[in-house]
Protein backbone atom coordinates (compact mmCIF):
# COMPACT_ATOMS: atom_id res chain seq x y z
CA UNK A 1 0.00 0.00 0.00
CA UNK A 2 1.45 3.04 -1.34
CA UNK A 3 1.57 6.78 0.99
CA UNK A 4 -1.67 7.82 -0.94
CA UNK A 5 -3.73 4.85 0.38
CA UNK A 6 -3.08 6.51 3.91
CA UNK A 7 -6.56 7.39 5.27
CA UNK A 8 -7.71 8.51 8.54
CA UNK A 9 -11.35 6.54 8.75
CA UNK A 10 -10.74 5.81 12.13
CA UNK A 11 -11.01 9.33 13.13
CA UNK A 12 -14.15 11.26 14.07
CA UNK A 13 -16.06 12.10 10.62
CA UNK A 14 -17.00 15.85 10.14
CA UNK A 15 -20.43 16.46 8.61
CA UNK A 16 -20.83 17.83 5.76
CA UNK A 17 -23.39 20.62 5.76
CA UNK A 18 -25.31 21.51 2.48
CA UNK A 19 -26.86 25.10 3.14
CA UNK A 20 -27.76 28.54 0.85
CA UNK A 21 -24.52 30.50 -0.31
CA UNK A 22 -26.95 33.70 0.69
CA UNK A 23 -26.51 32.68 4.35
CA UNK A 24 -22.98 32.36 5.11
CA UNK A 25 -22.90 33.49 8.72
CA UNK A 26 -26.26 30.72 9.05
CA UNK A 27 -23.60 28.14 7.42
CA UNK A 28 -20.50 29.28 9.56
CA UNK A 29 -22.94 28.85 12.48
CA UNK A 30 -23.62 25.62 11.84
CA UNK A 31 -20.13 24.35 11.18
CA UNK A 32 -18.87 25.40 14.19
CA UNK A 33 -21.46 23.73 16.13
CA UNK A 34 -20.78 20.58 14.16
CA UNK A 35 -17.25 20.89 14.81
CA UNK A 36 -17.83 21.48 18.35
CA UNK A 37 -20.20 18.29 18.65
CA UNK A 38 -17.07 16.90 16.90
CA UNK A 39 -14.35 17.75 19.53
CA UNK A 40 -16.87 16.95 22.60
CA UNK A 41 -17.06 13.58 21.15
CA UNK A 42 -13.90 13.58 21.33
CA UNK A 43 -13.35 14.63 24.27
CA UNK A 44 -15.21 12.15 25.67
CA UNK A 45 -14.08 9.27 24.31
CA UNK A 46 -16.25 6.63 24.99
CA UNK A 47 -14.57 3.65 23.58
CA UNK A 48 -11.53 3.67 26.13
CA UNK A 49 -13.60 2.76 28.81
CA UNK A 50 -13.44 -0.58 26.80
CA UNK A 51 -9.84 -0.42 29.21
CA UNK A 52 -11.63 0.42 32.04
CA UNK A 53 -14.16 -2.42 32.46
CA UNK A 54 -11.54 -5.22 30.92
CA UNK A 55 -10.27 -6.09 33.81
CA UNK A 56 -13.05 -7.08 36.05
CA UNK A 57 -14.59 -8.84 32.86
CA UNK A 58 -11.88 -10.72 32.62
CA UNK A 59 -12.26 -12.10 36.04
CA UNK A 60 -16.24 -12.75 35.35
CA UNK A 61 -15.10 -14.96 32.56
CA UNK A 62 -12.25 -16.95 34.59
CA UNK A 63 -14.61 -17.37 37.12
CA UNK A 64 -17.49 -18.73 35.50
CA UNK A 65 -15.00 -21.19 33.62
CA UNK A 66 -13.94 -22.34 36.88
CA UNK A 67 -17.38 -22.93 38.00
CA UNK A 68 -17.52 -20.42 40.59
CA UNK A 69 -20.17 -17.81 41.10
CA UNK A 70 -20.50 -14.23 39.79
CA UNK A 71 -22.28 -11.30 42.52
CA UNK A 72 -24.02 -9.57 39.98
CA UNK A 73 -24.23 -6.75 42.43
CA UNK A 74 -20.55 -7.00 42.91
CA UNK A 75 -19.77 -6.64 38.90
CA UNK A 76 -22.39 -3.65 38.30
CA UNK A 77 -20.59 -1.81 40.92
CA UNK A 78 -17.41 -2.36 40.52
CA UNK A 79 -17.97 -1.32 36.74
CA UNK A 80 -19.62 1.44 37.21
CA UNK A 81 -16.43 2.57 39.83
CA UNK A 82 -13.81 1.39 37.16
CA UNK A 83 -15.58 3.85 34.44
CA UNK A 84 -15.52 6.77 37.39
CA UNK A 85 -12.45 6.22 37.72
CA UNK A 86 -11.36 6.42 34.21
CA UNK A 87 -13.48 9.39 33.47
CA UNK A 88 -10.98 10.92 36.71
CA UNK A 89 -7.68 10.31 34.83
CA UNK A 90 -8.95 11.39 31.64
CA UNK A 91 -9.87 15.03 32.92
CA UNK A 92 -6.66 15.05 35.09
CA UNK A 93 -4.29 14.24 32.25
CA UNK A 94 -5.87 17.10 30.82
CA UNK A 95 -5.82 19.06 33.25
CA UNK A 96 -2.14 18.54 34.21
CA UNK A 97 -1.42 18.98 30.48
CA UNK A 98 -2.70 22.53 30.12
CA UNK A 99 -0.48 22.97 32.86
CA UNK A 100 2.32 21.89 31.25
CA UNK A 101 0.99 23.70 27.86
CA UNK A 102 1.51 20.58 25.57
CA UNK A 103 -2.25 20.48 24.76
CA UNK A 104 -2.02 24.38 23.87
CA UNK A 105 -2.35 23.86 19.87
CA UNK A 106 -2.01 19.92 19.08
CA UNK A 107 -5.33 18.97 21.47
CA UNK A 108 -8.84 21.18 20.48
CA UNK A 109 -10.88 18.35 22.17
CA UNK A 110 -9.02 18.76 25.23
CA UNK A 111 -11.60 19.21 27.78
CA UNK A 112 -9.86 22.30 29.44
CA UNK A 113 -9.91 24.13 25.66
CA UNK A 114 -13.45 23.33 25.24
CA UNK A 115 -14.84 24.79 28.70
CA UNK A 116 -11.96 27.27 28.61
CA UNK A 117 -11.97 26.87 32.58
CA UNK A 118 -9.25 24.75 34.32
CA UNK A 119 -10.55 25.04 37.88
CA UNK A 120 -13.69 23.24 36.58
CA UNK A 121 -12.67 20.52 35.10
CA UNK A 122 -10.27 19.59 37.80
CA UNK A 123 -13.22 19.99 39.99
CA UNK A 124 -15.14 17.48 37.33
CA UNK A 125 -12.02 15.40 37.32
CA UNK A 126 -12.26 15.22 41.71
CA UNK A 127 -15.64 14.69 41.87
CA UNK A 128 -15.15 11.43 39.61
CA UNK A 129 -12.25 10.36 41.52
CA UNK A 130 -14.31 10.74 44.95
CA UNK A 131 -17.67 9.12 43.45
CA UNK A 132 -15.62 5.99 41.74
CA UNK A 133 -13.85 5.38 44.98
CA UNK A 134 -16.67 5.24 47.64
CA UNK A 135 -18.24 3.13 44.66
CA UNK A 136 -15.06 0.74 45.28
CA UNK A 137 -15.08 1.09 49.10
CA UNK A 138 -18.79 -0.29 48.95
CA UNK A 139 -17.52 -3.24 46.91
CA UNK A 140 -14.64 -3.76 49.11
CA UNK A 141 -16.85 -3.30 52.33
CA UNK A 142 -18.90 -6.13 50.54
CA UNK A 143 -15.73 -8.35 49.52
CA UNK A 144 -12.40 -7.86 51.35
CA UNK A 145 -10.46 -4.17 52.16
CA UNK A 146 -7.69 -5.46 49.75
CA UNK A 147 -9.84 -4.44 46.54
CA UNK A 148 -9.92 -0.89 47.61
CA UNK A 149 -6.07 -1.30 48.40
CA UNK A 150 -4.85 -2.16 45.22
CA UNK A 151 -7.20 0.25 43.19
CA UNK A 152 -5.45 2.64 45.44
CA UNK A 153 -2.48 1.50 44.01
CA UNK A 154 -3.77 1.74 40.44
CA UNK A 155 -4.98 5.30 41.04
CA UNK A 156 -1.62 6.22 42.92
CA UNK A 157 0.17 4.98 39.61
CA UNK A 158 -2.55 7.20 37.24
CA UNK A 159 -1.52 10.30 39.04
CA UNK A 160 2.65 9.12 39.03
CA UNK A 161 2.00 8.88 35.44
CA UNK A 162 0.61 12.25 34.80
CA UNK A 163 0.63 14.69 38.21
CA UNK A 164 3.61 16.77 39.55
CA UNK A 165 5.80 16.44 40.66
CA UNK A 166 6.25 13.04 39.18
CA UNK A 167 5.26 13.00 35.62
CA UNK A 168 6.41 9.73 34.48
CA UNK A 169 4.61 9.92 31.23
CA UNK A 170 6.67 12.88 30.79
CA UNK A 171 9.45 10.45 30.82
CA UNK A 172 8.75 8.01 29.04
CA UNK A 173 7.33 5.31 31.78
CA UNK A 174 3.87 5.71 30.95
CA UNK A 175 3.37 2.09 28.89
CA UNK A 176 5.12 0.07 31.61
CA UNK A 177 2.47 1.92 34.30
CA UNK A 178 -0.25 1.01 32.01
CA UNK A 179 0.73 -2.10 32.00
CA UNK A 180 0.87 -2.80 35.28
CA UNK A 181 -2.73 -0.83 36.26
CA UNK A 182 -4.47 -2.69 34.32
CA UNK A 183 -3.02 -5.92 34.39
CA UNK A 184 -2.31 -7.64 37.50
CA UNK A 185 -3.60 -5.13 40.13
CA UNK A 186 -6.31 -4.28 38.50
CA UNK A 187 -7.26 -7.90 37.31
CA UNK A 188 -6.65 -9.16 41.00
CA UNK A 189 -9.21 -6.22 42.19
CA UNK A 190 -11.87 -8.10 40.08
CA UNK A 191 -10.86 -11.30 41.19
CA UNK A 192 -11.04 -10.57 44.87
CA UNK A 193 -14.49 -8.12 44.04
CA UNK A 194 -16.41 -11.35 42.50
CA UNK A 195 -15.34 -13.89 45.33
CA UNK A 196 -16.62 -14.32 48.58
CA UNK A 197 -16.42 -11.98 51.18
CA UNK A 198 -13.38 -12.38 53.58
CA UNK A 199 -10.61 -13.39 51.33
CA UNK A 200 -7.07 -12.64 52.99
CA UNK A 201 -4.60 -13.38 50.13
CA UNK A 202 -4.13 -11.23 46.87
CA UNK A 203 -4.72 -14.10 43.77
CA UNK A 204 -1.39 -13.31 41.94
CA UNK A 205 -0.91 -15.86 40.16
CA UNK A 206 -4.72 -16.12 38.49
CA UNK A 207 -4.26 -12.22 38.05
CA UNK A 208 -0.70 -12.33 36.32
CA UNK A 209 -1.98 -15.09 34.19
CA UNK A 210 -5.21 -13.84 32.92
CA UNK A 211 -4.42 -10.42 32.97
CA UNK A 212 -0.81 -10.05 31.43
CA UNK A 213 -2.30 -10.34 27.56
CA UNK A 214 -5.19 -8.52 27.98
CA UNK A 215 -3.31 -5.60 29.27
CA UNK A 216 -0.50 -5.13 27.05
CA UNK A 217 -3.16 -4.55 24.40
CA UNK A 218 -4.21 -1.99 26.61
CA UNK A 219 -0.55 -0.55 26.71
CA UNK A 220 -0.96 -0.91 22.92
CA UNK A 221 -3.81 1.84 23.13
CA UNK A 222 -1.57 4.26 24.83
CA UNK A 223 1.62 3.71 22.67
CA UNK A 224 -0.32 4.83 19.55
CA UNK A 225 -2.27 7.66 21.10
CA UNK A 226 1.56 9.11 20.83
CA UNK A 227 2.31 8.77 16.88
CA UNK A 228 -0.27 12.00 16.08
CA UNK A 229 1.35 14.56 18.58
CA UNK A 230 5.18 13.64 18.25
CA UNK A 231 6.03 17.66 17.56
CA UNK A 232 4.00 18.89 20.69
CA UNK A 233 5.37 16.13 22.96
CA UNK A 234 8.66 16.56 22.24
CA UNK A 235 8.21 20.82 21.92
CA UNK A 236 6.99 21.00 25.68
CA UNK A 237 9.53 17.81 27.47
CA UNK A 238 7.08 14.99 26.78
CA UNK A 239 9.24 12.00 26.16
CA UNK A 240 6.89 9.71 25.10
CA UNK A 241 8.23 6.18 23.89
CA UNK A 242 7.36 7.45 20.59
CA UNK A 243 9.37 10.62 20.65
CA UNK A 244 12.03 8.88 21.94
CA UNK A 245 12.27 6.29 19.14
CA UNK A 246 10.92 8.11 16.20
CA UNK A 247 7.90 7.04 14.44
CA UNK A 248 9.32 4.96 12.04
CA UNK A 249 11.33 2.60 14.77
CA UNK A 250 7.54 2.91 17.07
CA UNK A 251 5.88 1.65 13.94
CA UNK A 252 8.04 -1.63 13.93
CA UNK A 253 7.00 -2.19 17.64
CA UNK A 254 3.74 -2.56 17.07
CA UNK A 255 3.26 -5.68 15.67
CA UNK A 256 5.30 -6.87 18.73
CA UNK A 257 2.76 -5.26 20.40
CA UNK A 258 -0.03 -7.38 18.67
CA UNK A 259 1.96 -10.73 18.86
CA UNK A 260 2.73 -10.35 22.39
CA UNK A 261 -0.81 -9.87 23.70
CA UNK A 262 -2.00 -13.29 21.74
CA UNK A 263 0.85 -14.85 22.84
CA UNK A 264 0.37 -14.43 27.01
CA UNK A 265 -3.34 -14.94 26.30
CA UNK A 266 -2.29 -18.34 23.98
CA UNK A 267 -0.10 -19.81 26.04
CA UNK A 268 -1.89 -20.94 28.78
CA UNK A 269 -4.23 -22.98 26.20
CA UNK A 270 -1.27 -24.64 24.65
CA UNK A 271 0.13 -25.33 28.33
CA UNK A 272 -3.33 -27.25 29.09
CA UNK A 273 -4.50 -24.64 31.81
CA UNK A 274 -6.84 -23.15 29.80
CA UNK A 275 -9.76 -24.62 27.08
CA UNK A 276 -9.89 -24.17 23.97
CA UNK A 277 -12.17 -21.74 23.91
CA UNK A 278 -10.40 -19.19 24.83
CA UNK A 279 -8.76 -18.94 22.05
CA UNK A 280 -11.65 -16.83 20.86
CA UNK A 281 -9.37 -13.93 21.58
CA UNK A 282 -8.21 -13.97 18.13
CA UNK A 283 -11.46 -12.38 16.68
CA UNK A 284 -9.35 -9.04 17.78
CA UNK A 285 -6.81 -9.47 14.99
CA UNK A 286 -9.10 -8.04 12.39
CA UNK A 287 -8.26 -4.60 13.95
CA UNK A 288 -4.56 -5.34 14.65
CA UNK A 289 -3.73 -6.32 10.97
CA UNK A 290 -5.56 -2.88 10.24
CA UNK A 291 -3.38 -0.98 12.59
CA UNK A 292 -0.53 -2.47 11.78
CA UNK A 293 -1.05 -1.63 8.26
CA UNK A 294 -1.67 2.02 9.11
CA UNK A 295 1.07 2.37 11.11
CA UNK A 296 3.80 1.28 9.22
CA UNK A 297 2.61 3.63 6.31
CA UNK A 298 1.42 6.88 7.74
CA UNK A 299 3.51 6.59 10.99
CA UNK A 300 4.93 10.24 10.35
CA UNK A 301 1.79 11.82 9.15
CA UNK A 302 -0.13 13.14 12.23
CA UNK A 303 -3.31 14.09 10.45
CA UNK A 304 -3.88 10.60 8.99
CA UNK A 305 -2.34 8.51 12.26
CA UNK A 306 -4.72 10.31 14.52
CA UNK A 307 -7.08 7.40 14.30
CA UNK A 308 -4.34 4.63 15.30
CA UNK A 309 -5.33 4.11 18.65
CA UNK A 310 -8.63 3.66 18.31
CA UNK A 311 -8.02 0.50 16.11
CA UNK A 312 -5.55 -0.18 19.00
CA UNK A 313 -8.57 0.03 21.05
CA UNK A 314 -10.75 -2.39 18.95
CA UNK A 315 -7.88 -4.71 19.29
CA UNK A 316 -7.92 -4.57 23.08
CA UNK A 317 -11.82 -4.89 23.45
CA UNK A 318 -12.28 -7.76 20.88
CA UNK A 319 -9.64 -9.79 21.83
CA UNK A 320 -9.90 -9.17 25.41
CA UNK A 321 -13.65 -9.89 25.42
CA UNK A 322 -13.00 -12.90 23.48
CA UNK A 323 -10.96 -14.40 26.07
CA UNK A 324 -13.36 -13.42 28.93
CA UNK A 325 -16.14 -14.96 26.51
CA UNK A 326 -14.24 -18.29 25.77
CA UNK A 327 -13.38 -19.05 29.42
CA UNK A 328 -16.90 -18.07 30.37
CA UNK A 329 -18.56 -20.69 27.69
CA UNK A 330 -16.01 -23.57 28.47
CA UNK A 331 -17.76 -25.39 30.75
CA UNK A 332 -21.18 -25.31 28.82
CA UNK A 333 -19.42 -26.27 24.97
CA UNK A 334 -17.46 -28.79 26.74
CA UNK A 335 -20.05 -30.77 27.84
CA UNK A 336 -20.72 -31.09 24.25
CA UNK A 337 -17.33 -31.42 23.39
CA UNK A 338 -14.95 -32.69 26.19
CA UNK A 339 -12.19 -32.29 23.95
CA UNK A 340 -12.37 -28.15 24.43
CA UNK A 341 -11.64 -28.56 28.31
CA UNK A 342 -8.18 -28.05 29.62
CA UNK A 343 -5.85 -31.67 29.93
CA UNK A 344 -3.72 -30.54 33.04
Amino acid sequence: MGRSGCSNVWAFPRRQLSLPASEPQVVASLHAAAERRRLWKAAIKWPMYAVAVMPVLLAAGWRLGQGLPVRPLQLALFLLAAVLLLAWENLANDVFDADTGVDTHGKPHSVVNLLGRRDRVALLANGALVAGLVLMALVALRSTPLVLALVLACCGIGYAYQGPPFRLGYRGLGEPLCWLAFGPLATAAGLLALGPAGVQAVPWRPALLLGSGPALATTLVLFCSHFHQVAEDAAHGKRSPVVRLGTARAAALVPWFVAGSLALQWAPVLLGRWPLTALLGVIGLPPARALIALVAVCHDQPARIAGSKFLALRFQALSGLGLAAGLALAPALGRLWPGLLPTG
